[in-house]
């Protein structure tokens, strides 16, 4: 393994990846899925945290510029954070690569388009990385980088999952508990999700083109048909070696309220284009 980075001496990972994704799209299960394997890194989202607030995206930031308050007054209110210290980032890195790699040498960790520019910023402290352009700060930070895009074809189902897990501020089911309350249904939240995801997705696949760089894909629709197979293609891709696919301890969370609200919402937006 390499050594050296980041101002002292530290182990690095041999080989790098990142799960590219919009939220909701199944990359949790794709992370807790190559996790698992024990040869695939461990992916999280670890740079989750924006630079203006040193916080993760809250509820209504996802709402930005949208003027519906019978959106907003069903999320709570954003913490305004604390700006992210100069140079924190770039302490914490050689942290991050350790908690993200697997004794193989392989690190690995999931990134929203959301928080690509705010990765970059941190990313552009290390003095390797610092005045390159995105892709090449990214290869000059993680050794052997590759990239695996998570897509999801039902936009809508996405959407709805995603204003749901607003709401409660629950992200994923553990089975650990019920939800803090009770969401409701708002059209033009879930129209505006749709919209937003749609482009974020969009982006990522611009950004790869754009840089001359062809990531692993994974439809999430396929993944949850066939969770080995699809992990084991990936793994494949990646050139690692293939390894048991155990159940991830999460449940799916689409139910029949999501089913319900996927048509109420498919049903309204035809109307209003028939308007």
């Amino acid at each position: 393994m390499s050594t050296g980075i980041v101002g002292n001496s530290v182990e690095l990972p041999d080989q790098a990846y990142l799960v590219c994704a919009t939220p909701r799209s199944g990359s949790t299960l794709l992370c807790e899925l190559l996790s698992a394997t024990g040869v695939a890194g461990r992916p999280q989202e670890y740079f989750e945290d924006l630079q203006a607030t040193s916080r993760p995206r809250q509820p209504r930031q996802y709402f930005d510029g949208l003027d519906a308050p019978e959106v907003l007054e069903l999320l709570a209110p954003a913490e305004p954070g604390v700006p992210r210290p100069p140079g924190s980032f770039a302490r914490r890195f050689p942290e991050i690569l350790r908690e993200g790699t697997t004794p193989n040498g392989v690190f690995g960790a999931k990134l929203m388009w959301g928080y690509l520019p705010d990765l970059l910023l941190g990313v552009r402290e290390i003095p390797e990385a610092s005045g390159r352009r995105a892709p090449e700060a990214l290869a000059a930070a993680f050794p052997r980088l590759r990239y695996v895009q998570v897509l999801r074809r039902d936009k809508v189902g996405q959407a709805v999952s995603l204003w749901t897990a607003v709401q409660t501020a629950q992200w994923r089911d553990d089975g650990d508990g019920p939800h803090q309350h009770e969401p409701e249904y708002a059209y033009r939240a879930i129209d505006h999700l749709v919209e937003q995801l749609t482009a974020q997705e969009r982006a990522w696949t611009r950004w790869f083109a754009n840089a001359g760089l062809t990531p692993v894909t994974v439809v999430y629709e396929d993944l949850a048909a066939t969770q080995r197979a699809v992990v084991g293609d990936v793994l494949d891709a990646l050139g690692l070696e293939r390894a048991d696919v155990a159940e991830p301890p999460m449940r799916r969370q689409a139910g029949g309220r999501s089913l319900e609200w996927a048509t109420r919402y498919q049903a309204e937006r035809s109307g209003e284009e028939a308007a």
